[in-house]
């Protein structure tokens, strides 16, 4: 078998050209076997029609083996020959034939070339980074402003609470209601305070 690795014939077929001829070596050889064994079963249904034969099975058995090995090694030196004609020829690439993936490689690139494309390569990855930041900006103010808008929601419906709060008590004006919440107040805090100090006169006395 070739010693030679044919690497790229392997990549354009899927799987080496040794191990193609192996396989077809083995079943070349498995074919022999058959018919060694087929033409002795042959000779030994002939041999028991023959009378007073002196041939044993033992002795047709060696005979066969014997033969075998001619055919063998008749049959590998066939098939060496062969196997170098079939990896010359038929399964081998020529050297001036590019597979499609590799066709990138019929255009060679300099030093400066490569220089240009890392160049390229790096303004890409800042270009992203800047990007990926100016996105992670707008989603936080994304976020912020679903918060501010809820809050203002919140506000609103806090007004307009107090808005039919002041209708059902009779005042109809939003600034009214207002001023009579804040008057209110007032009232109660100073009836607190007298309530305070009362308190605190009592304890006194």
């Amino acid at each position: 078998m070739s010693v030679d690795p044919m690497t790229y014939e392997a990549q354009f077929f899927g799987f080496t050209p040794q191990t193609c001829m192996l396989r077809i070596y083995i079943a070349f050889q498995d074919y022999l076997f058959e018919v060694m064994q087929a033409v002795e079963q042959v000779i030994l249904k002939k041999l028991d029609g023959i009378p007073d034969c002196d041939l044993s099975p033992v002795q047709i058995r060696k005979c066969t083996e014997k033969f075998l090995c001619f055919m063998k090694g008749r049959f590998d030196n066939l098939f060496s020959k062969m196997e170098q004609l079939f990896l010359q020829l038929i399964l081998r690439i020529p050297p001036n034939i590019l597979l499609p993936e590799d066709k990138c490689k019929e255009t060679p690139y300099s030093e400066e070339d490569f220089q240009h494309l890392q160049k390229e390569i790096e303004q890409l990855q800042e270009k992203y980074k800047t990007e990926l930041y100016t996105k992670q900006a707008l989603l936080a103010e994304l976020e912020e402003q679903k918060i501010v808008q809820v809050k203002l929601k919140q506000t609103l419906t806090f007004f307009d609470e107090l808005q039919n709060a002041g209708r059902d008590h009779g005042t109809s004006d939003f600034r009214e209601s207002l001023v009579s919440l804040v008057h209110n107040s007032r009232k109660l805090q100073n009836i607190r305070d007298n309530v305070e100090k009362e308190s605190k006169r009592l304890k006194i006395s």
